[in-house]
């Protein structure tokens, strides 16, 4: 990732393998603290060098009990850095700390009551539940089967459930937390108020990570890597190449151009829609390419549909090659790689794990030996519609919903 100035203070995930490991990041991103997720097995040496404000430990599906169970080096804990286990990163923290942990005789999945056990002379048992009324249940949702015994020397409760006597715990002078239940999920009532307190009262973060601020950082940072070369951006007039290729305007100008191909299966009027936003009213370079005859003619009496997506993306690339190779000092190929993307191409082990190796033009960069450029790899799907509407393009782009890349 850039070290840009919106990256100075930041919260690192990392990943156990949970289903909601995304929705921590997301739930983080939407209070303004910029946030990464990582492996569960990143080095201690990369952490430090990261310097993070603050690190949440993701649950997972596995029993700290199980062979070949996600494990960390317990030196995390000494770095100083405020801690936040979640689940299944709770019960590690805990037996990596000396405490016990045990197979519940009653698996606790769903909704769930918990009641507060404030502390108020111990400033961090208090911490995550400012806000809180003690003497009110709260709604949060429990998903474990092994669940905490007994706690390390140094650690009291802050929270308890009806199955759960630990169902949150902070160490009295050490920055340590952990939480049975899954506070970023909508089913825990006040969830976010507790990340709030994590990221504010604990860390120290301030809500800096804005799309204001990420577009006056973007444009500087391609500045610097493109120079006086070119760059081409292949333009499908969805979301992604949309947002990318405003931006990559606002940044380098006329050292742009977008390249459009008219496949003949788009939408109705796609095409004429395309052309007359970017080059007519957004007056980018655009290289538009009218291909109907040559893809209709290639389609015509195929029915499988898998042999119509294999022709027309084979086509597509051969026409864009073509096209960009008609153009001088072009050394970057611009793509709208989203940080799903990128969290499932390095994702060690789980459900939020390594589901593909990531190249968003499918074999662009390898036919076509160019460096890339991909300014949106770390924003979700909400932030490259809220970075639209900073640059101006119009509601009808932002709003657009998915299409087949392969047409109709």
């Amino acid at each position: 990732m850039p070290k840009m100035d919106i990256h100075t203070q930041k919260i690192l995930i990392l990943d156990f393998g949970s289903q909601y490991t995304q929705l921590i990041a997301r739930r983080i991103r939407e209070n303004k603290v910029y946030c990464e997720i990582h492996p569960f097995n990143m080095p201690l040496k990369e952490i430090r060098a990261m310097m993070p404000k603050g690190i949440i430990m993701s649950g997972g599906p596995s029993s700290v009990y199980d062979k070949g169970a996600p494990m960390i080096d317990k030196k995390l804990f000494g770095l100083k850095i405020p801690v936040l286990g979640v689940c299944y990163g709770m019960q590690l923290m805990m037996k990596l700390q000396g405490g016990a942990v045990l197979s519940s005789k009653k698996r606790e999945y769903g909704s769930a009551k918990i009641k507060i056990k404030y502390k108020t002379s111990i400033k961090n048992i208090d911490a995550l539940f400012t806000g809180f009324l003690k003497t009110k249940e709260h709604e949060v949702w429990m998903s474990h089967g092994d669940k905490v015994e007994a706690l390390p020397a140094g650690f009291k409760t802050s929270a308890y459930s009806k199955n759960s006597p630990y169902a949150a715990v902070a160490h009295v002078t050490r920055p340590l937390f952990g939480v049975q239940f899954h506070p970023e999920v909508a089913h825990t009532k006040d969830g976010d108020i507790i990340i709030r307190n994590f990221l504010f009262s604990v860390c120290g973060c301030k809500p800096t990570w804005t799309m204001k601020s990420f577009v006056r950082t973007a444009i500087q940072e391609i500045k610097n890597k493109v120079g006086n070369e070119r760059v081409i951006c292949a333009l499908s007039g969805g979301v992604d190449s949309s947002v990318v290729a405003v931006l990559l305007a606002k940044a380098i100008g006329d050292k742009l151009t977008c390249i459009f191909v008219n496949n003949g299966v788009l939408r109705k009027n796609e095409a004429e829609t395309v052309v007359n936003l970017f080059k007519g009213k957004l007056k980018l370079n655009l290289d538009y390419v009218d291909a109907q005859d040559i893809f209709l003619k290639k389609l015509k009496d195929v029915t499988d549909p898998e042999k119509k997506r294999k022709i027309i993306g084979n086509e597509f690339i051969y026409l864009f090659e073509r096209e960009a190779k008609k153009m001088k000092g072009v050394k970057f190929l611009a793509q709208g790689t989203l940080y799903p993307d990128v969290i499932e191409s390095v994702s060690f082990k789980g459900p939020s794990a390594m589901i593909k190796s990531h190249h968003n033009v499918g074999g662009l960069p390898e036919k076509m030996k160019m460096k890339l450029i991909e300014p949106l790899r770390e924003l979700f799907k909400d932030e490259v519609r809220a970075l639209g509407r900073e640059m101006g393009i119009p509601e009808g782009v932002i709003n657009r919903q998915p299409f087949p890349g392969p047409g109709l």
